[in-house]
Formats: structure tokens, C-alpha cells, sequence
């Protein structure tokens, strides 16, 4: 079955080919179509067209009516003002359209792919090794996720990158720490209780981060008290680069012992990360020098100060002068840049990528400027290899500043998402008994709540916002928040079941209430929407139509009861498919933002 084409691309269709009647050099103009309060739609480009052709906007306007074809898509036209075109569907295109998106066989509920499918990677949630993640890294890995499957939704071929911070003169102090306290990072043995390097298919996460916390703050308490130590770990750092055996087998059971933390992570967040996806910076080693020596050999990097740079116009520091990416370092080391311009070599040529986004915090920017700026001029990017930063803004406490605990630390990222579970256990608990839910799915619920509410407070807000984190509105029953999607999609399956041997079945004959049409309307736009997100990687426009979708849902109910005695069959069966499509267009959309929506609730 193909895509189902929207009711705006029919209408669309209709007043373009009107247009071109009653003005043939306007073939293939845009009559700037929207939703509209005082219609079903409104049409504002014949103002423009007919200031380009020096017509009469009002009398171009009429001559399209009167050329416009009516009765089984388009009700009514009419002009408004000074050009503009009112327009009115009929219930039965309304009816007819939802019926095809809601029978559907491959279930994409008629959302069409993209016209121009390619190939993305997707650089997110990027956890250093040997480092607690808190609430800086929530951002990227909600949205980078949202991003995601959003784009295989529509068709695009995605690969997912976590490039994990694995690499560094950190390592150094480290390894040299756990050679010289060589069970510091020791698991006991679930079988006898013995000590083992190995790790433990057991250990949790919050074991596996306890170790590395307490290893890391001993080992920088050496490394600063101990000048023998530190050139020790200096001299590691070299042998790690070199790539010495022993030195490497060090190294990867920080990593190992690293990833067991991480993924424990992104399993509360309900996020599926695959180990292959991990490539950390470490995975470009081999390609560093290269890398440098192409950028010199081009003339994209010169040498200066002993140090491999790039050099930029518009890049100047306090003093005026020109402010570099250093590719390489005056001691032979490799900066952040070697790394990022050797994963670009590596996304473009290896992955034939086609487009690049990097979600990434704002404050990052002038880095990735640099960065592309810097393959762009190397050959590695053009007009049909692109790269981008997708940056956001900063997580704000209820006081507007960066979210801190009350001793002025950085938050737990675990920490504040088994707040949110248990704010929203408690919520779903208080409506349990009514719903009859038992106590396993109160949790289950409870969690799905919680962390439901946490994506959803980033994604409603466009990533470049900063926004407050606050947990009481988070798991609020009203607003804009995801538990409201959750309880109308929860309260939609309640009357499902209660529909007995009523079946959604569309009645193109019926005339529609205005709450029902409103909400037609509404549902016929998300195919529409989706590829309007994907095209610019905006998940919040999403998380505005749900509400949007979930509110006009409210109103429906208000309005039109769906299983009243007082209905005939048809009534209801046309109503029942109204919410049922409502329920799946809900569940859809939230899968796609990584919230899930439980039948009760």
C-alpha cells in the first residue's frame, strides 16, 4: 500500500492547479497553505503572486474559486480580505483519508519516507570512561536518541556513534595506579567469594562505577601528592600511546569496567545502546597521523610554535590575534581535533555518510565550527557531504541557574532519574486501586512515568533552550507534560475494552461534530509532521503535536461521547475509530521520542 497523501497535499493539488488555470505563469507556485481558525485551511499565497503578475490579489483570488473543482474533497471556498482563500472540507474526505491511515498493513498509520533517503551518523551520548555521567549528559542522550528513530522512521539509513571519551593523559595516572594496586578494581566471585580481575556477569552498574570513583579520586590524590608517581604516570601515557601491550590490557578493563556502568545507565533511560556503536576516541588512533600529515600536505594545517594548526578569519582572541585548532601539539600529541577530523575521514569514506550531526552541548560550538571549517577545506566535506552540530542548551534547577545538588555539586544522573521513578510510582500508586492495576505493574508503570516524564521536559523544549528541571510539574496529571499523553492513551484502551463487539469502523456517510472533525484534521497531519521534524532534527515539534493531539482528544470527549446507548451503531463505530487512531498515533509518536505508554494507567 503507498503512503497515504494528506488531505493539505490534495487541497494543495487542487489550488495549485486552479491557480495555474487562472494564471498559467504561476505552474507550480506555492499557495501557502496552513491550518487555519477561521477555516480547515487558509491559503495566503495569491497576495505575492499577484503583486509578482501586477493582478488584482482580490479578482486572482476569485478567478481560482471559481476554477477550483468542489464537492468531494473541498466543501467550500471562499475569499477573505484581501486575497486570502478560506477553505472547508468535506466530513467524507476527512473520514475516507483517516480510514486508509488507520488500515494501513505495514502500521506506519500512512506516514510516507522521505523523498531523498541517505545516510546519517549520529554522534551522541558520550560518557567519559572512569567518569560518573550526571546531568550534563542527559540532553544528548535523549535527543541524540529521539533524532535517531526518528530519521529510520522516515526511511534514513542511521548509524549511531558514542563517542566515549576513552583516551587522554588521565589514563596515565590510572593504569600506573592500578599496576602498582593491582586489585583496586576486584570483583568477588559470586561462586566463592573470591577476588577476580574478571568481571562478573552480576556486578551492577553502581557497583562497577563505585570501584572506578573510588580507584580515580585515589589516584589523582597520588598523582598530585607524589612527584615520583607523576612521572610514572606521565611515562604510562607514552607507553599507552605506543600502544605497549601490557599497558593496553590496563587500559580496557578501565573501559570494560566502564561500559557495564554505561549501559546500566541507558537501561534505566529505556534506551537500546549497541556495544558496536561504541567508538570512542581511541578508535582513530590509527588514523592520526595520517590525518595530520593529508591537512599539512593539502595546506589546510601549518605549523606553528612547533604545533600542527589551522587558522581562521573570524576566529580571534581577546588580543586580536588569530585563535587556532591545534591538530597536533608542540610535544608530538594529538589534540581533540586530530581525533574529530579523523572521525569525519572515517564517517564520510569508510561509512559513506552523506550527513553528519553531532549532538553536542552549545558550549561547544566554536570547536565544531572549527572542526568542519577545517574539513570543508580538506576535501572531506562539500555541498553533498554535510556536517552539523545539533547543540543544546544547559538543564536549569527551579532557580534558573545550572542544576547543582544543595552542597553545589554536579547531579547524579542515576540519582535524578530514581527521583523521577519514585515521584511517579507515587503518582501512579494513587490511582492504582480505581484502575486495579497490581503492585508489579505499579513499578512497571511507575517507571515507564518516570523516565517518560524526564525525555519529555527536554524534548517539548527546542534543544537550543535551556529549561528547568522540575519534577513536581514533570509528573503532573495536567499540562504539557508526558504523563497527560500517557493517561489518554491509557484512557483510550479503557474504552476499547469496554466497546464489547463495537469495532472502530469508518462512516464516510456521517456527519462530523466539530470536535470530531477538529481532531480528524489533526490525526491527517502527522505524516506531514514527522517529515517536517526529521528535516530539521526537532523532536519538540513532535512533542507539540502529541499535546496538541492529546488535548484535542480532551475536548472530543467533552463534546462526543463514543459508547452512549443513545448513539446508533454507526455513530459510535466512526467515533471508536477516531480514538483508535488517536491511540496508535500516540503510541507511535511517543515510541518515537523514547516514551513508552502503558494500556493502564
Amino acid at each position: 500500500m503507498p503512503p497515504v497523501t494528506s488531505l493539505t497535499a490534495h487541497v494543495h493539488q487542487r489550488l495549485s492547479a486552479a491557480l495555474t488555470a487562472a494564471l498559467p505563469e504561476t505552474a507550480d507556485a506555492d499557495p501557502l497553505l496552513r491550518r487555519s481558525d477561521r477555516a480547515d485551511f487558509q491559503a495566503n499565497g495569491i497576495l505575492a503572486l499577484a503583486k509578482k503578475a501586477k493582478a488584482n490579489p482580490r479578482e486572482l483570488a476569485t478567478q481560482v474559486v471559481d476554477r477550483v473543482v468542489k464537492g468531494d474533497l473541498i466543501e467550500d471556498i471562499e475569499v477573505s480580505g484581501p486575497g486570502f482563500l478560506n477553505i472547508t472540507i468535506t466530513d467524507r474526505a476527512i473520514v475516507e483519508t483517516l480510514a486508509a491511515r488507520a488500515t494501513d498493513p505495514a502500521d506506519r498509520l500512512g506516514v510516507p519516507f522521505t523523498d531523498h533517503p541517505g545516510t546519517t551518523v549520529v554522534d551522541y551520548a558520550q560518557p567519559n570512561v572512569a567518569k560518573e555521567m550526571h546531568v550534563g549528559h542527559l540532553r544528548s542522550a535523549v535527543i541524540g536518541d529521539a533524532v535517531t528513530k526518528i530519521l529510520r522512521f522516515v526511511g534514513e539509513t542511521v548509524v549511531a556513534r558514542h563517542h566515549i571519551g576513552d583516551w587522554g593523559t588521565q589514563f596515565g595516572m590510572l593504569i600506573q595506579y592500578l599496576d602498582e594496586h593491582p586489585h583496586e578494581l576486584d570483583h568477588r566471585s559470586a561462586d566463592d567469594g573470591t577476588a577476580t580481575d574478571e568481571v562478573p556477569s552480576e556486578v551492577t552498574g553502581e557497583e562497577a562505577m563505585s570501584n572506578l570513583d573510588r580507584l580515580y579520586k585515589a589516584a589523582r590524590t597520588h598523582f598530585d601528592s607524589d612527584e615520583e608517581f607523576k612521572t610514572r604516570a606521565r611515562r604510562r601515557v607514552v607507553d599507552l600511546q605506543a600502544g605497549e601491550p601490557g599497558t593496553l590490557a590496563t587500559w580496557q578493563r578501565f573501559v570494560d569496567e566502564s561500559k557495564i556502568y554505561f549501559f546500566s545507565v541507558f537501561e534505566k533511560l529505556d534506551m537500546e545502546i549497541q556495544d558496536a556503536d561504541i567508538v570512542g576516541e581511541s578508535g582513530y588512533n590509527d588514523m592520526l597521523d595520517e590525518t595530520c600529515r593529508l591537512l599539512e600536505e593539502k595546506g589546510v594545517a601549518v605549523r606553528s610554535e612547533g604545533a600542527l594548526c589551522v587558522f581562521f578569519d573570524d576566529v580571534l582572541g581577546p588580543d586580536g590575534k588569530q585563535v587556532p585548532l591545534i591538530v597536533k601539539k608542540s610535544d608530538g600529541g594529538y589534540g581533540y581535533a586530530a581525533t574529530d577530523l579523523s572521525a569525519i575521514r572515517n564517517r564520510v569514506f569508510d561509512l559513506k555518510a552523506d550527513t553528519l550531526l553531532y549532538v553536542v552541548d552549545a558550549r561547544q560550538s566554536l570547536h565544531f565550527k572549527m572542526v568542519f571549517e577545517a574539513a570543508r577545506r580538506a576535501g572531506w566535506l562539500n555541498e553533498d557531504t554535510k556536517a552539523q552540530q545539533l547543540a543544546f542548551g544547559t538543564v536549569l534547577g527551579k532557580d534558573g541557574k545550572p542544576f547543582k545538588t544543595r552542597e553545589g555539586a554536579t547531579v547524579r544522573l542515576v540519582d535524578l532519574l530514581d527521583e523521577a521513578v519514585d515521584r511517579a510510582t507515587a503518582v501512579v500508586r494513587e490511582k492504582a486501586e480505581k484502575v486495579g492495576l497490581t503492585e508489579e505493574e505499579i513499578v512497571e508503570n511507575g517507571r515507564f512515568v518516570g523516565i517518560g516524564a524526564v525525555k519529555y521536559a527536554d524534548l517539548s523544549t527546542s534543544a537550543v533552550r535551556d529549561y528547568k528541571f522540575d519534577l513536581d510539574q514533570m509528573v503532573s496529571l495536567h499540562g504539557d507534560t508526558s504523563v497527560y499523553l500517557q493517561y489518554a492513551y491509557a484512557r483510550i484502551q479503557s474504552i476499547l475494552r469496554k466497546a464489547g463487539d463495537a469495532r472502530p469502523l469508518a462512516h464516510p456517510e456521517l456527519a462530523l461534530a466539530p470536535a470530531e472533525r477538529a481532531l480528524g484534521l489533526h490525526l491527517d497531519q502527522f505524516g506531514e509532521l514527522l517529515l517536517d521534524v526529521a528535516a530539521g532534527y526537532e523532536p519538540h515539534k513532535l512533542a507539540s503535536y502529541l499535546y496538541q493531539l492529546a488535548s484535542h482528544l480532551t475536548t472530543f470527549y467533552d463534546q462526543c461521547q463514543v459508547l452512549s446507548d443513545a448513539n446508533p451503531k454507526e455513530v459510535v463505530e466512526n467515533r471508536l475509530l477516531l480514538v483508535d487512531l488517536t491511540a496508535r498515533t500516540l503510541h507511535q509518536g511517543m515510541a518515537l521520542l523514547g516514551i513508552r505508554t502503558p494500556d493502564r494507567l
